[in-house]
Protein backbone atom coordinates (compact mmCIF):
# COMPACT_ATOMS: atom_id res chain seq x y z
CA UNK A 1 0.00 0.00 0.00
CA UNK A 2 2.56 2.58 0.87
CA UNK A 3 4.77 1.81 -2.57
CA UNK A 4 1.66 2.60 -3.90
CA UNK A 5 1.18 5.91 -2.18
CA UNK A 6 4.40 7.19 -3.13
CA UNK A 7 4.55 5.70 -6.21
CA UNK A 8 1.21 7.97 -7.13
CA UNK A 9 2.78 11.14 -5.35
CA UNK A 10 6.17 10.29 -7.25
CA UNK A 11 4.60 10.11 -10.69
CA UNK A 12 2.20 13.86 -9.51
CA UNK A 13 5.73 15.01 -8.59
CA UNK A 14 7.46 14.68 -11.89
CA UNK A 15 4.83 15.69 -13.55
CA UNK A 16 4.18 18.92 -11.61
CA UNK A 17 8.20 19.69 -12.01
CA UNK A 18 8.42 19.49 -16.00
CA UNK A 19 5.23 20.67 -16.91
CA UNK A 20 5.90 24.17 -18.55
CA UNK A 21 4.14 27.12 -16.74
CA UNK A 22 0.85 28.06 -18.43
CA UNK A 23 0.65 31.73 -19.64
CA UNK A 24 -2.73 32.40 -18.20
CA UNK A 25 -5.38 34.19 -20.62
CA UNK A 26 -8.21 36.72 -19.88
CA UNK A 27 -11.48 35.78 -20.67
CA UNK A 28 -15.17 37.14 -20.12
CA UNK A 29 -17.19 34.75 -18.76
CA UNK A 30 -20.15 37.26 -19.42
CA UNK A 31 -19.38 36.14 -23.20
CA UNK A 32 -17.91 32.65 -22.91
CA UNK A 33 -18.88 31.50 -20.04
CA UNK A 34 -18.09 28.84 -17.66
CA UNK A 35 -19.33 25.79 -19.08
CA UNK A 36 -16.95 23.80 -21.61
CA UNK A 37 -19.05 20.66 -23.22
CA UNK A 38 -17.80 18.00 -25.99
CA UNK A 39 -18.52 14.77 -26.79
CA UNK A 40 -18.53 12.57 -29.15
CA UNK A 41 -20.78 9.30 -29.90
CA UNK A 42 -19.63 6.30 -32.22
CA UNK A 43 -21.34 3.08 -34.27
CA UNK A 44 -19.11 0.48 -34.85
CA UNK A 45 -20.77 -2.62 -36.98
CA UNK A 46 -18.81 -5.47 -38.34
CA UNK A 47 -20.46 -8.67 -40.31
CA UNK A 48 -18.78 -11.57 -41.92
CA UNK A 49 -20.09 -14.77 -44.12
CA UNK A 50 -18.79 -18.02 -45.46
CA UNK A 51 -20.05 -20.09 -48.15
CA UNK A 52 -17.93 -23.09 -48.88
CA UNK A 53 -14.94 -22.06 -47.46
CA UNK A 54 -12.19 -24.71 -46.82
CA UNK A 55 -10.17 -22.47 -44.73
CA UNK A 56 -12.96 -22.18 -41.99
CA UNK A 57 -14.86 -19.47 -40.64
CA UNK A 58 -18.03 -19.08 -38.76
CA UNK A 59 -21.07 -16.25 -39.95
CA UNK A 60 -21.62 -13.92 -37.21
CA UNK A 61 -22.82 -10.32 -36.76
CA UNK A 62 -21.76 -7.51 -34.61
CA UNK A 63 -22.67 -4.22 -33.19
CA UNK A 64 -21.11 -1.78 -30.86
CA UNK A 65 -22.51 1.71 -29.90
CA UNK A 66 -20.81 4.56 -27.80
CA UNK A 67 -20.50 7.85 -25.73
CA UNK A 68 -17.84 9.67 -24.51
CA UNK A 69 -19.13 13.04 -22.84
CA UNK A 70 -17.23 15.71 -21.21
CA UNK A 71 -18.88 18.89 -19.19
CA UNK A 72 -16.30 20.97 -17.35
CA UNK A 73 -17.02 23.94 -15.41
CA UNK A 74 -14.29 26.24 -14.60
CA UNK A 75 -14.81 29.79 -12.50
CA UNK A 76 -12.22 31.57 -10.32
CA UNK A 77 -11.03 29.17 -7.92
CA UNK A 78 -13.43 26.48 -8.48
CA UNK A 79 -13.53 23.87 -11.27
CA UNK A 80 -15.84 21.09 -11.92
CA UNK A 81 -14.82 18.28 -14.17
CA UNK A 82 -17.35 15.37 -15.25
CA UNK A 83 -17.07 12.61 -17.77
CA UNK A 84 -19.61 10.37 -18.72
CA UNK A 85 -18.79 7.05 -20.59
CA UNK A 86 -21.31 4.56 -22.11
CA UNK A 87 -21.00 1.71 -24.57
CA UNK A 88 -23.48 -1.36 -25.80
CA UNK A 89 -22.43 -4.66 -27.99
CA UNK A 90 -23.74 -7.47 -28.94
CA UNK A 91 -22.14 -10.61 -31.55
CA UNK A 92 -24.48 -12.99 -33.03
CA UNK A 93 -22.34 -15.90 -34.32
CA UNK A 94 -23.95 -18.74 -36.52
CA UNK A 95 -24.23 -21.59 -34.02
CA UNK A 96 -24.54 -20.10 -30.90
CA UNK A 97 -27.80 -19.74 -29.27
CA UNK A 98 -28.23 -16.57 -27.80
CA UNK A 99 -26.69 -13.22 -28.90
CA UNK A 100 -24.07 -12.32 -26.49
CA UNK A 101 -22.72 -9.07 -25.06
CA UNK A 102 -19.31 -7.64 -26.02
CA UNK A 103 -19.88 -4.25 -24.18
CA UNK A 104 -21.88 -2.91 -21.60
CA UNK A 105 -21.35 -0.45 -19.41
CA UNK A 106 -21.89 2.88 -17.75
CA UNK A 107 -19.68 5.34 -16.08
CA UNK A 108 -20.14 8.32 -14.39
CA UNK A 109 -16.96 10.48 -12.95
CA UNK A 110 -17.08 13.67 -11.22
CA UNK A 111 -14.58 15.68 -9.45
CA UNK A 112 -15.09 19.08 -7.85
CA UNK A 113 -11.66 20.98 -7.08
CA UNK A 114 -10.89 24.48 -5.35
CA UNK A 115 -7.38 25.82 -6.12
CA UNK A 116 -4.92 26.28 -3.76
CA UNK A 117 -1.99 26.58 -6.06
CA UNK A 118 -1.81 27.26 -10.22
CA UNK A 119 -1.93 23.38 -10.77
CA UNK A 120 -3.16 21.84 -7.10
CA UNK A 121 -6.26 21.86 -5.84
CA UNK A 122 -8.43 20.64 -2.54
CA UNK A 123 -10.48 18.06 -4.51
CA UNK A 124 -13.85 16.03 -3.67
CA UNK A 125 -14.97 13.08 -5.96
CA UNK A 126 -17.25 10.61 -6.99
CA UNK A 127 -17.42 7.76 -9.65
CA UNK A 128 -20.40 5.25 -10.12
CA UNK A 129 -20.54 2.77 -12.66
CA UNK A 130 -22.94 -0.31 -13.36
CA UNK A 131 -24.18 -2.23 -16.79
CA UNK A 132 -27.50 -1.89 -18.50
CA UNK A 133 -28.62 -5.38 -19.14
CA UNK A 134 -28.72 -9.09 -17.91
CA UNK A 135 -25.07 -10.90 -17.88
CA UNK A 136 -25.19 -14.72 -18.23
CA UNK A 137 -22.81 -17.56 -17.35
CA UNK A 138 -22.61 -19.88 -20.38
CA UNK A 139 -22.36 -23.66 -20.39
CA UNK A 140 -23.05 -26.86 -22.85
CA UNK A 141 -25.41 -29.76 -21.58
CA UNK A 142 -23.74 -32.88 -22.49
CA UNK A 143 -25.96 -33.36 -25.62
CA UNK A 144 -24.29 -29.97 -26.84
CA UNK A 145 -26.89 -27.86 -26.20
CA UNK A 146 -25.88 -23.87 -25.03
CA UNK A 147 -26.90 -22.77 -22.13
CA UNK A 148 -27.03 -19.83 -19.94
CA UNK A 149 -27.59 -18.95 -16.50
CA UNK A 150 -28.30 -14.96 -15.46
CA UNK A 151 -25.58 -13.66 -13.28
CA UNK A 152 -25.83 -9.80 -13.20
CA UNK A 153 -28.35 -7.31 -14.28
CA UNK A 154 -29.03 -3.49 -14.39
CA UNK A 155 -27.88 -1.49 -10.73
CA UNK A 156 -26.06 -5.84 -9.75
CA UNK A 157 -23.13 -4.85 -9.16
CA UNK A 158 -23.12 -0.90 -9.47
CA UNK A 159 -20.35 0.41 -7.92
CA UNK A 160 -19.99 4.07 -5.79
CA UNK A 161 -16.61 5.63 -5.00
CA UNK A 162 -16.14 9.10 -2.93
CA UNK A 163 -14.00 11.01 -0.94
CA UNK A 164 -11.90 14.08 -0.44
CA UNK A 165 -8.73 14.48 -1.42
CA UNK A 166 -6.33 16.56 -4.11
CA UNK A 167 -6.34 16.97 -7.41
CA UNK A 168 -3.10 17.66 -9.55
CA UNK A 169 -4.53 19.08 -13.08
CA UNK A 170 -2.40 20.57 -15.71
CA UNK A 171 -5.05 21.26 -18.22
CA UNK A 172 -8.26 19.18 -19.61
CA UNK A 173 -5.84 16.30 -20.89
CA UNK A 174 -4.02 15.87 -17.83
CA UNK A 175 -5.72 14.88 -14.27
CA UNK A 176 -4.51 13.18 -11.47
CA UNK A 177 -6.47 12.71 -8.06
CA UNK A 178 -5.47 11.24 -5.00
CA UNK A 179 -7.94 10.39 -2.10
CA UNK A 180 -6.74 9.07 1.27
CA UNK A 181 -10.18 8.63 2.60
CA UNK A 182 -12.29 6.97 -0.31
CA UNK A 183 -15.94 5.14 0.57
CA UNK A 184 -16.15 2.38 -2.04
CA UNK A 185 -20.06 1.15 -1.71
CA UNK A 186 -20.80 -2.22 -3.58
CA UNK A 187 -24.63 -2.55 -4.62
CA UNK A 188 -26.38 -5.35 -5.89
CA UNK A 189 -29.62 -7.79 -5.77
CA UNK A 190 -29.71 -9.64 -2.80
CA UNK A 191 -31.73 -12.45 -5.06
CA UNK A 192 -28.67 -12.81 -6.49
CA UNK A 193 -25.49 -13.07 -3.29
CA UNK A 194 -23.89 -16.56 -3.01
CA UNK A 195 -22.15 -18.02 0.21
CA UNK A 196 -18.87 -16.95 1.16
CA UNK A 197 -19.19 -13.24 -0.09
CA UNK A 198 -19.00 -14.77 -3.51
CA UNK A 199 -21.02 -12.41 -5.20
CA UNK A 200 -18.54 -9.56 -5.71
CA UNK A 201 -17.93 -9.90 -2.04
CA UNK A 202 -21.34 -8.82 -0.98
CA UNK A 203 -22.39 -11.22 2.22
CA UNK A 204 -25.29 -13.84 1.24
CA UNK A 205 -28.81 -11.94 1.65
CA UNK A 206 -27.23 -8.70 2.02
CA UNK A 207 -27.50 -5.96 -0.72
CA UNK A 208 -24.34 -3.58 -0.11
CA UNK A 209 -20.65 -4.02 1.03
CA UNK A 210 -18.72 -1.05 2.13
CA UNK A 211 -14.94 -0.69 1.80
CA UNK A 212 -13.03 2.29 3.10
CA UNK A 213 -9.40 3.15 1.09
CA UNK A 214 -7.17 5.22 -0.86
CA UNK A 215 -8.07 5.73 -4.35
CA UNK A 216 -5.78 7.11 -7.20
CA UNK A 217 -7.56 7.85 -10.08
CA UNK A 218 -5.39 9.37 -13.43
CA UNK A 219 -6.46 10.64 -16.78
CA UNK A 220 -4.14 11.41 -19.78
CA UNK A 221 -5.04 12.41 -23.24
CA UNK A 222 -2.87 12.83 -26.01
CA UNK A 223 -1.97 12.78 -29.89
CA UNK A 224 0.78 10.66 -30.80
CA UNK A 225 0.78 11.64 -34.33
CA UNK A 226 -1.57 13.38 -36.57
CA UNK A 227 -5.34 12.68 -36.10
CA UNK A 228 -4.27 9.63 -33.55
CA UNK A 229 -5.26 10.37 -30.15
CA UNK A 230 -4.60 7.87 -27.24
CA UNK A 231 -6.87 8.80 -23.95
CA UNK A 232 -5.91 6.81 -20.84
CA UNK A 233 -8.26 6.12 -17.96
CA UNK A 234 -6.69 4.55 -14.69
CA UNK A 235 -8.00 3.86 -10.89
CA UNK A 236 -6.70 2.51 -8.44
CA UNK A 237 -8.25 1.50 -5.34
CA UNK A 238 -6.68 -0.17 -1.76
CA UNK A 239 -8.83 -1.03 1.23
CA UNK A 240 -7.76 -0.19 4.82
CA UNK A 241 -10.93 -2.83 6.22
CA UNK A 242 -9.25 -5.85 4.63
CA UNK A 243 -6.24 -7.32 2.36
CA UNK A 244 -4.53 -3.67 1.60
CA UNK A 245 -2.29 -4.97 -0.50
CA UNK A 246 -4.53 -6.45 -2.91
CA UNK A 247 -4.81 -3.36 -5.14
CA UNK A 248 -7.79 -3.17 -7.43
CA UNK A 249 -7.32 -1.96 -10.72
CA UNK A 250 -9.25 -0.60 -13.09
CA UNK A 251 -7.56 0.82 -16.91
CA UNK A 252 -9.25 1.96 -20.10
CA UNK A 253 -7.37 2.62 -22.96
CA UNK A 254 -9.54 4.06 -26.62
CA UNK A 255 -7.43 4.40 -29.55
CA UNK A 256 -8.82 7.06 -32.10
CA UNK A 257 -7.50 7.00 -35.51
CA UNK A 258 -9.43 9.62 -37.55
CA UNK A 259 -9.49 9.01 -40.91
CA UNK A 260 -12.15 11.88 -41.96
CA UNK A 261 -14.85 14.30 -40.30
CA UNK A 262 -17.28 10.95 -39.92
CA UNK A 263 -15.56 8.17 -39.37
CA UNK A 264 -12.71 6.48 -37.26
CA UNK A 265 -10.62 3.53 -36.78
CA UNK A 266 -11.11 2.65 -32.92
CA UNK A 267 -9.36 0.48 -30.56
CA UNK A 268 -10.85 0.11 -26.79
CA UNK A 269 -8.36 -1.86 -24.20
CA UNK A 270 -9.65 -2.49 -20.87
CA UNK A 271 -8.29 -4.60 -17.80
CA UNK A 272 -9.80 -4.69 -14.48
CA UNK A 273 -8.72 -6.39 -11.35
CA UNK A 274 -11.50 -6.94 -8.54
CA UNK A 275 -10.63 -10.06 -6.70
CA UNK A 276 -14.12 -9.63 -5.31
CA UNK A 277 -15.92 -10.39 -9.05
CA UNK A 278 -12.99 -12.57 -10.19
CA UNK A 279 -9.39 -14.04 -8.86
CA UNK A 280 -7.76 -13.07 -11.76
CA UNK A 281 -7.17 -10.00 -14.60
CA UNK A 282 -10.98 -8.90 -16.94
CA UNK A 283 -9.61 -8.39 -20.47
CA UNK A 284 -11.76 -6.66 -22.81
CA UNK A 285 -10.64 -5.41 -26.50
CA UNK A 286 -12.79 -4.25 -29.64
CA UNK A 287 -11.48 -3.01 -32.64
CA UNK A 288 -13.12 -1.66 -36.05
CA UNK A 289 -13.96 0.88 -37.88
CA UNK A 290 -16.45 3.31 -36.63
CA UNK A 291 -18.98 5.93 -38.03
CA UNK A 292 -18.64 9.30 -35.50
CA UNK A 293 -20.82 12.00 -34.67
CA UNK A 294 -19.10 15.16 -32.65
CA UNK A 295 -21.43 16.89 -30.43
Amino acid sequence: MKKIVFGVLFMARAITANAQEDIPVATDNDTIGPWTKKGNASLLFNQSTFDNWVAGGENNISGNVGVNYDFNYKKGDWSWDNKVIASYGIVKTKTSSFAKKTDDRFEFNSVVGKGITEHWSYSAFARFKTQFTKGYLYDRTTEGAETREEYTNFLSPAYLFVGPGMLYKKDDNLKINLSPATSKFTFVDKGYTLPDEAYFGVKEGESMRYELGFNASMYYKLDIIANVTFENILNLYSNYLEETKNVDIDYQLNIVMRINRYLTTNLSFQTIYDDNAFRGFQLRQVFGVAANYGF
